[in-house]
C-alpha cells in the first residue's frame, strides 16, 4: 500500500466521494474492456429476470450498473448501496432522471444487507475493497437475500493468479489506459482509490462462492485484472 496516497484519502469514502462528478467519464479509459466487461455482467445479470424485478446493488457508486440494468428492464426496483455519499447522489439523479424506481442506502458493505428477496443481487468494482475473510462472510449474506433461483454477479478486479502476473497484469492495465486517454491526474487519482484495494484471483473467489452455497458458480469472463463472478441461489 502506498503511504502517500492514504495521506491524501483515509477512508475509501473520502476517495470515491471526491471522484464522484467525474467517475462514469473515466471508466472507458480506466475499465480499458468496459464493453466486454459491462457486456458480460449484464447478459448474466438480466437473464432469466422477471419483467419488474428486485435487485439490490452493493458498491453501487454513481449506478453505472444499476442504470445498464435498467436499460435492460425499465420496470426494475433497484437498492443501492454505497459508503460514499456523493456517489449516491450522482446515482439518485441519474436514475430519478430516467424515472427508475429506487432506493439508496448509505453503508459499508460489512453492515447488514437489506431484507430480500431479490431477484438479483450485482455489483461493480466494490468488493475487492473487502479483505478475503470479508468477501466470504459477504458472499454468504448474499445468498440469504436472494430468491431461490437469484443471480449474483460481481464484475470484479482481480489479482493475477502469480504475483509475477499480478504486477504485469497492473502494468498492462496503465498502459491500456494511458493509450486510451488516461492522463498523469486521473491515473494518479485512480491509484490513490487503488491504495485501498484488496483484490484476490477470480480462481479462489469461485471457491468463495461454492462454499457459501451457490450453485453454477463460475468466472465466465477474464481479462487482466479484470473478471465477471456469477453464482446462483439455488431453486
Amino acid at each position: 500500500m502506498n503511504e502517500t496516497h492514504i495521506s491524501e484519502f483515509e477512508t475509501i469514502e473520502a476517495a470515491f466521494g471526491a471522484a464522484a462528478g467525474t467517475y462514469d467519464s473515466a471508466r472507458r479509459r480506466l475499465v480499458p474492456c468496459f464493453d466486454d466487461f459491462y457486456g458480460t455482467a449484464l447478459r448474466f445479470a438480466t437473464l432469466g429476470l422477471p419483467k419488474a424485478p428486485r435487485i439490490l446493488d452493493l458498491g453501487a457508486g454513481t449506478g453505472l450498473f444499476s442504470a445498464l440494468i435498467a436499460g435492460v428492464r425499465p420496470r426494475a426496483h433497484l437498492t443501492l448501496i454505497d459508503n460514499a455519499a456523493p456517489m449516491l447522489a450522482e446515482a439518485t439523479s441519474a436514475l430519478s432522471a430516467r424515472d427508475v424506481a429506487h432506493q439508496v442506502r448509505h453503508q459499508d458493505l460489512a453492515e447488514p444487507l437489506p431484507h430480500g428477496p431479490y431477484d438479483a443481487v450485482i455489483s461493480a468494482l466494490a468488493i475487492h475493497h473487502l479483505d478475503d475473510e470479508g468477501k466470504r462472510d459477504l458472499y454468504r449474506r448474499v445468498l440469504a437475500v436472494l430468491a431461490p433461483g437469484g443471480v449474483f454477479v460481481n464484475a470484479e478486479q482481480v489479482a493475477g493468479p502469480t504475483p509475477r502476473l499480478d504486477e504485469l497484469y497492473d502494468s498492462w492495465w496503465e498502459d491500456d489506459a494511458r493509450a486510451r486517454g488516461s492522463g498523469a491526474a486521473e491515473l494518479a487519482a485512480a491509484r490513490a482509490r487503488m491504495a485501498f484495494d484488496r483484490p484476490a484471483t477470480a480462481a479462489d473467489q469461485v471457491d468463495w462462492l461454492r462454499e457459501a452455497g451457490f450453485a453454477d458458480a463460475a468466472c465466465p469472463y477474464a481479462h487482466l485484472r479484470f473478471a465477471v463472478l456469477v453464482g446462483w441461489s439455488p431453486s
